[in-house]
């Protein structure tokens, strides 16, 4: 159940990362409200993982879920660069995150 509730803690951390960047773009209250929700969702299923898998293993593959998915979804959605290398070394750090859970 951690490992389910690490990658829900990444998930909610890529939603927060989008956010900001909604949130530079429309400064309304629901995009404030949304990115604390994100980021809250976030801390909370990465403390509640936290409780039975090794910090450093937890914080690594929350950090790269969240980078890795932040750069996606602004390929995807604020057509940022889709340059090959790019794509490699997100490729990478999603490959870094497997690598980690495959060894605990």
């Amino acid at each position: 159940m951690a490992w389910v509730s690490l990658f829900i803690a990444g998930i909610f951390e890529m939603f927060g990362v989008a956010l900001i960047n909604k949130l530079n773009r429309d400064r309304n209250w629901q995009s404030f409200l949304l990115l604390i929700l994100g980021f809250g969702g976030s801390f909370l299923f990465l403390a509640y993982a936290m409780k039975t898998l090794p910090m450093g293993t937890a914080y690594a593959i929350w950090t790269g879920i969240g980078a890795s998915g932040g750069a996606i979804l602004g390929i995807l959605l604020y057509g940022e660069s889709r340059d090959w290398k790019r794509i490699f070394f997100i490729a990478m750090i999603l490959g870094a995150a497997i690598g980690l859970k495959l060894i605990d």
